[in-house]
């Protein structure tokens, strides 16, 4: 039995989640087809979905013919939930695009089509509603080979010549075959759908069920099922949770197997506690999943969408995001951290919400396509939390980039730390987002420190300068570089890398090279010919582009082009008002390009790139111990390395002397504070510190007593460092690999790291782990060499305790946190930490570790 995983997509109102009602009573897979009209259909289970008559979330059910076992995943059709749409493409084996027979393709309907065709998903065509009086099969044909494909052929006996002659015509092989033989063979069919060379059409009525099983045929007869390998990999396509609250991941398994209790390799990888195969709201739980395999699996707490495990990489870049960003406004006497814990689970389920916290403003933001996804958020939010929100008035999403390549550098040198990074910024390809590289040799700079530099800037690259918006379309190149010996960290390079693309964009500003980006709907208004002036005028007006027909009836203008959000909205209401309510505008984002009114735009922002606290543009530098700010436009003459794009003439970059100041501590009473503040902290919450010294034994002399004096008085450095024990043990490969067989050893190989780490940095290193994975009693703390080291207490998470710590600490400490869940970030931002992920704190760690071997074997040497 061919198993086969096929998603249902269309514009909303064309039929899609009908098809999926016939879909299933034709294979024996419910027994009575609902309606959605009635609000009794079988996917659409969620009580807004029923009440509006719309499909919100994906959902999945399994249907079996005679040779194929049929995964389905019903995905929204309203373009307000496209992101939600689109997440499940990747994990599709083909594609079923229904197309309404009275509205032939609407605008939504090329959205989807480009999307298929840029995921490269094989795609079978069901064209719906054909029992309706209005329908002209030969008109939506010819309406779908001129917009979607010219290789769009119906698969079935109604035309003027012969099936195979027809398919033929679409693929010169097939033409040399079938004027070979006469015939045109499944399997090169078959492979000319799989290359969408062809793309079968059907013609039925869903609510019928005529047709449909001309289409199951199809599916069964030209649908190939996947070849996979045989190691494991996963892809991620759905977080949700269930009635009782467990965390579900939905996955497609591309390779191999899964077994309950495997442990799972991936950035958010982990054990896996249960498999869950559902259909609708029912599910069986079974002990393993095969390749080819869609269920949803418990035990993984940080996966993402997108994410890919074992084999898997993670690819997935969306391409559909939202463009209006709302304040969220609560009636709750609840804190708004608080709030913002509790709103967290929706934007785990749903990423493109981004939902953030900003500091500045103390307000909670999140993203949202439409009217209707705030509508349904909002309600959904009343369901499950309790809490009723509003949203204020959208703004729009702008984005920035530059038109010309320009190099920039940041230096971040402040006492104790040194970092220099040199950058090129080049125009990248419109929608490719930000594209990182290097042409740095290893000599100038380790390649652990560029691979450090490039993901850190990844995960945390810093805003524009002329909004405040997200950078995009952008190529960052890393040119050059310089590390210290001693005083210098991964967190280093991240402020000096970040400062470099500040420097950049200042540079681009200035040079009238920074470009504001705006989104852009495309849009399709149906007005009255009489109201047809008024419209074009209005276009015109709001710097829309136009192409203008009328209908076949003669009665309609049917206007289409491209128009700004910013000059979109509230146009729907207008158009009905001066039509008398015959007038329609559809609306389907259409992505970037530059912004229409860019000045107007940056001056409504009111955003000053030069008092921004997170995103500063000037470099540090340090004198006589102390460090000091030097402006952008000043901070090239001062650097100490030089970009390998234009190096100094007859001199090595090596030859350039480092200008650190000398070491100079705190105050004796500012690092007494410092000491006491952490274990005050502790032991308010867990007890008397207990030490263990088997890493690093007490001085010669002293006892176990007198030693804790002795810390007290050592000279800890003022940053903290955060790690979350287990997520740091998954995300590494080289302690995941051990972990699999003890993870005790991998958590004894992490805390010797962690104490080498901490050894030569200096910092104050706190290492957390989940007691309730360990024999070892909970809610106890450690001093272990350096480092303390945390087990968490019976009613409290790794996460939980970072957060609070974090928030205890980060008032007038600097923190950085180690951990790969993204949906602590927000969080720990806000208590005034800085998050690294546990990928670019690996590079950190292995650049540490390789300059303690190169220093020790200089010294052996010597």
């Amino acid at each position: 039995m061919k198993r086969l995983t096929v998603g249902l997509l269309a514009h909303v109102d064309a039929g899609k989640t009908t098809l999926a009602e016939s879909i299933l009573f034709l294979c024996g897979a419910i027994r009575k087809i609902g309606r959605v009209d009635h609000g009794n259909t079988f996917l659409d289970t969620n009580v807004q979905e029923r009440n509006r008559g719309i499909t919100v979330f994906s959902k999945l059910a399994v249907a079996e013919t005679g040779a194929m076992r049929l995964t389905l995943l019903d995905t929204p059709g309203h373009c307000d939930f496209s992101a939600e749409m689109e997440r499940v493409l990747p994990v599709l084996d083909a594609a079923v695009l229904v197309i309404s027979g009275i509205d032939g393709v609407q605008s939504h309907t090329e959205t989807v089509w480009r999307l298929l065709a840029a995921y490269g998903i094989p795609v079978f065509l069901f064209v719906n509603k054909t029992d309706l009086p209005a329908f002209s099969r030969a008109k939506v044909l010819a309406e779908l080979k001129e917009k979607l494909s010219p290789f769009i052929e119906p698969f079935d006996d109604e035309e003027e010549y012969p099936f195979p002659e027809r398919i033929a015509q679409t693929d010169e092989r097939l033409t040399d075959v079938y004027l070979n033989t006469g015939e045109v063979p499944a399997s090169l069919v078959s492979r000319s759908v799989r290359e969408r060379s062809l793309f079968p059409c059907l013609f039925g009525s869903a609510l019928h069920s005529e047709g449909v099983s001309s289409l199951l045929s199809c599916l069964e007869t030209y649908l190939e099922e996947p070849r996979y390998p045989s190691v494991f990999s996963a892809r991620v396509f759905k977080i949700g949770r269930d009635p009782s609250g467990t965390r579900l991941t939905y996955l497609k398994l591309t390779g191999g197997s899964l077994r309950v209790k495997q442990t799972v390799e991936g950035v958010h990888g982990g054990k896996i506690e249960g498999i869950r195969f559902y259909s609708g709201e029912k599910y069986r739980s079974a002990d393993s999943a095969a390749a080819g395999d869609i269920c949803a699996v418990t035990g993984l707490e940080k996966t993402e969408p997108g994410d890919g495990l074992g084999d898997a990489p993670d690819v997935w870049n969306p391409t559909l995001q939202p463009v209006l960003s709302y304040r969220i406004v609560t009636e709750s006497d609840l804190d708004p951290f608080t709030v913002c814990g509790r709103l967290r689970v929706f934007s785990e389920e749903d990423p493109a919400l981004h939902l953030r916290w900003s500091e500045d403003r103390k307000e909670m933001e999140l993203s949202l396509m439409g009217e209707i996804q705030m509508e349904i958020l909002s309600g959904e939010i009343l369901r499950r939390t309790g809490i009723r929100v509003r949203f204020d008035e959208p703004r729009v999403v702008y984005r920035e980039t530059v038109s010309r390549p320009v190099s920039c550098a940041g230096h971040f040198e402040p006492l104790r730390h040194y970092a220099e990074v040199h950058l090129l910024l080049e125009p990248g390809i419109p929608g490719e987002g930000v594209v990182f590289d290097t042409v740095c040799p290893e000599r100038v700079l380790a390649g652990s420190w560029q691979r450090l530099i490039l993901s850190q800037l990844e995960e945390a690259m810093p805003s524009g300068v002329l909004t405040g918006g997200e950078l995009t379309d952008l190529h960052v190149v890393l040119t050059g570089g310089r590390a210290h010996p001693k005083h210098t960290e991964g967190g280093d390079f991240l402020q000096a890398a970040r400062r470099a693309v500040r420097q950049g964009l200042m540079k681009a500003r200035s040079e009238g090279s920074a470009v504001l980006l705006e989104p852009w709907y495309r849009y399709t208004l149906s007005v009255p010919v009489s109201c047809s002036g008024r419209a074009l005028h209005d276009l015109e007006r709001r710097s829309a582009t136009v192409t203008l027909r009328t209908s076949d009836s003669g009665l309609e203008a049917v206007i289409t082009g491209c128009i700004p959000v910013s000059e979109a909205r509230e146009y729907g209401a207008e158009v009905r008002g001066y039509t008398g309510g015959r007038g329609k505008l559809t609306l389907v984002p259409h992505g970037y390009a530059p912004c229409h009114n860019p000045e107007g735009a940056i001056s409504a922002s009111g955003y000053d790139p030069e008092k921004d606290p997170d995103c500063p543009s000037a470099s540090v530098f340090c004198r006589s111990g102390a460090g000091f700010l030097v402006p952008w436009e000043e901070a090239d003459r001062a650097m100490h390395a030089e970009s390998v794009l234009s190096p100094r003439d007859g001199k090595e970059e090596t030859d350039v002397p480092l200008r650190s100041g000398p070491a100079e501590g705190p105050s004796r009473s500012a690092r007494e504070w410092s000491e006491r503040e952490l274990r005050e902290i502790f032991e308010r919450t867990y007890g008397p510190v207990r030490s263990r010294t088997f890493f690093s034994p007490s001085p010669p002399g002293k006892t176990a007593e007198t030693r804790e004096t002795y810390l007290s008085h050592t000279d800890p450095a003022e940053e903290y460092v955060l790690v979350d024990g287990y997520n740091i043990i998954h995300a590494w490969e080289e302690l995941a690999s051990v972990a699999r067989d003890s993870m005790d050893l991998a958590r004894e190989m992490l805390i010797r790291m962690m104490v080498n780490y901490q050894g030569f940095t200096g910092c104050n290193l706190i290492l957390v782990f989940d007691a309730y994975r360990t024999d070892i009693p909970r809610g106890r703390i450690e001093r272990n060499g350096g480092i303390f080291l945390i087990f968490t207490g019976t009613k409290e998470t790794a996460d939980a305790f970072i957060e609070r710590v974090t928030y205890d600490i980060g008032k007038n400490r600097e923190v950085r946190v180690a951990t790969s869940d993204s949906l602590e970030q927000m969080i720990i931002l806000g208590h005034g930490a800085r998050r690294v992920s546990a990928r670019a704190f690996g590079e950190e760690v292995r650049g540490v570790l390789d300059q303690m071997a190169r220093l020790l074997d200089t010294g052996r040497e010597q």
